[in-house]
């Protein structure tokens, strides 16, 4: 199964857009959400293309390959409009010999680990930051932002498939990897 992996659309539909593109194009089965789809929350200026009801007629249709975790933007409010769940505070994917542990960053993150086994994968976005480090024998896996990337990063997303994580920007260029198979240390990451 190939997954695409994305956080904090933040209600714009400009790069909500290019997302589904980029979802079309690498053929993935699933979305993942990390969170933050609708609002900008009141510490970002507003992204580029602010329509959230456009945002919301993009991915209602797409709403049975979406899996979704709640960011801190994200209310009960918003799933009055969503017609896929968007307030799990986590979700679990089986990885082989390890989980995943997907989340928005706003509650677990490498300040506060959920419960998780070393090797695990904590997958989260909220710092708008792509990273990939391995702390507490736990490795750390974030895609960046869709809409408000900051320090300097790109407009990005991720896939993983057959144990290979793989950051892009939103025009698909490949930027980042981490191979799970090569282990937890730094070797796996380039």
């Amino acid at each position: 199964m190939k997954y695409l992996i994305a956080s904090d659309i933040h209600g714009s539909a400009e790069y909500c857009g290019r997302l589904l593109d980029a979802f079309s194009r690498e053929k993935a089965d699933r979305m993942i959400l990390l969170g933050d789809i609708l609002y900008h929350g009141p510490r970002n200026d507003l992204p580029e293309g602010y329509a959230p009801k456009k945002v919301i007629e993009q991915l209602n249709p797409l709403k049975a390959k979406l899996m979704c975790v709640r960011g801190n933007c994200d209310t009960e409010v918003d799933q009055m409009v969503l017609d896929f769940p968007v307030l799990a505070d986590y979700a679990v994917i089986d990885a082989g010999n390890r989980l995943i542990y997907a989340t928005h960053g706003h509650v677990y993150n490498l300040n506060k680990l959920p419960p998780m086994c070393g090797g695990d994968i904590l997958l989260h976005g909220h710092t708008h930051v792509p990273d990939c480090t391995e702390e507490h024998g736990v490795v750390y896996i974030n895609p960046g932002s869709v809409s408000i990337p900051k320090e300097n990063s790109p407009h990005s997303y991720m896939t993983y498939e057959n144990g290979l994580f793989l950051w892009k920007t939103l025009d698909g260029d490949e930027y980042k990897r981490y191979d799970i198979s090569e282990g937890c240390g730094a070797s796996g990451i380039r």
